[in-house]
């Protein structure tokens, strides 16, 4: 196995800054599909122009995480993929590190990363150990695997959609690892320019709320997710009101898109709202 086993797919939205110092820790022999959720023609020629083993895809419009993650997943001809946040950078070891693992865990579905907040804050042994779930940022794909359960839950926008995948894949019988000695380095919460940053955080407000009852109505049933979600709904009128008394215009208007996204979601609508930006 070598890292030519391997293509990286890589959403982007809004993360130009981003996005480049993403792609110049990757090594240039691995092949990367950059699915950007726009019709960004700039944004496609400057990045293929840059970096040569980088094919980028225009979804045309934004179709949040799962969709893209999809798009770029069903293009795939390695026998790996790796799903990349644009705000996660790889360490020199890192890929090797994921094959290291893929070949001692052959039976994989997934493995995920150490999250390395610090390039220094190396871990010491090489435990790998079997999981119930793994986070979004990283998470390296044994494709064959997948025949039988499908990749993402297209209705998620963003949020939950990752925990939904590996739900599945643990109700199918498949295997998750986490690998303490793989490093990724990741910022959290800055896959796009500040420049966007109030417009991104009201639609992750309403998104959370939206992904959570969905999550839990697929899952558990109406009745479960309804329990569930219904102090949050309370807590997200109060503070509505209570910010609106207070002549707070920006914390009203989260709480506002959290009751929004909640209720649409309650009500069966589609995950519709999006950033205005």
């Amino acid at each position: 196995m070598s890292i030519e086993d391997i293509t990286i797919v890589i959403t982007s939205f809004k993360s130009e800054k981003k996005i480049k110092a993403c792609l110049n820790s990757i090594d240039n022999n691995c092949k990367v599909i950059n699915i950007e959720n726009s019709n960004n023609q700039e944004h496609k020629q400057n990045i293929e122009r840059e970096f040569k083993n980088v094919e980028c895809i225009l979804a045309g419009e934004n179709f949040g995480y799962g969709k893209a993650n999809n798009i770029g997943l069903n293009k795939v001809k390695t026998k790996y993929a790796l799903i990349l946040n644009p705000d996660a950078k790889l360490l020199p070891s890192t890929l090797n590190q994921f094959l290291i693992a893929a070949k001692e865990k052959s039976d994989f579905a997934l493995i995920g990363p150490n999250i390395e907040k610090d390039s220094l804050n190396q871990f010491k042994n090489n435990e790998i150990k079997t999981v119930k779930f793994i986070k979004g940022f990283a998470m390296f794909f044994n494709l064959s695997e997948f025949k039988e359960v499908g990749f993402f839950d297209e209705n998620f926008f963003i949020y939950l959609e990752e925990i939904d995948l590996c739900k599945r894949l643990i109700k199918n019988n498949k295997k998750i690892y986490l690998c303490k000695n793989i490093p990724v380095l990741h910022e959290g919460g800055h896959s796009h320019d500040s420049s966007v940053d109030y417009q991104m955080e009201l639609s992750r407000n309403w998104h959370w709320m939206w992904s959570s009852f969905y999550y839990n109505r697929k899952h558990n049933g109406f009745i479960f997710s309804s329990i569930i979600m219904f102090p949050k709904l309370i807590s997200s009128i109060v503070k509505f009101f209570l910010f609106k008394i207070l002549r707070n215009k920006k914390k009203k208007e989260i709480y506002y898109q959290r009751c929004s996204g909640l209720i649409n979601s309650i009500v069966g609508k589609n995950s519709w709202y999006r950033p205005k930006v």
